[in-house]
């Protein structure tokens, strides 16, 4: 059964900083993209940023470039994503997702092979 398990959400003051984790098994996903998008309340879900499988392209929403950083480890089958300058805006359900695409081309599309089930990040102003 495949699985992305997300963690490391939480409560954070505004200016804080999080590293949310995502593990992905039941397959390997050494030839998947892998990324996030997040939902907050009353919103539609929005990209964030994702990664080629060979970690060498990264694309990130405009409204987290500077402030994010996405990574993975293909031996452990994880991506991160390194959370800075957190804002109350930055609330929101954190997902993550794998698929096949091009990172350029994840923006606007949610048809993902996998999704997990979530991690809720919650910034205090």
């Amino acid at each position: 059964q495949v699985q992305l398990v997300e963690s490391g959400g939480g409560l954070v003051q505004a200016g804080g900083s999080l590293r949310l984790s995502c593990a992905a098994s039941g397959r390997t996903f050494s030839s998947y993209a892998m990324g996030w998008f997040r939902q907050a309340p009353g919103k539609e879900r929005e990209f964030v940023a994702a990664i080629s499988w060979s970690g060498i392209s990264t694309y990130y929403a405009d409204s987290v470039k500077g402030r994010f950083t996405i990574s993975r480890d293909i031996a452990k089958n994880t991506v991160y994503l390194q959370m800075n300058s957190l804002k109350p805006e930055d609330t929101a359900v954190y997902y993550c997702a794998a698929d096949k695409r091009r990172v350029g081309d994840w923006p606007g599309y949610y048809g993902m092979d996998y999704w997990g089930k979530g991690t809720l990040v919650t910034v205090s102003s």
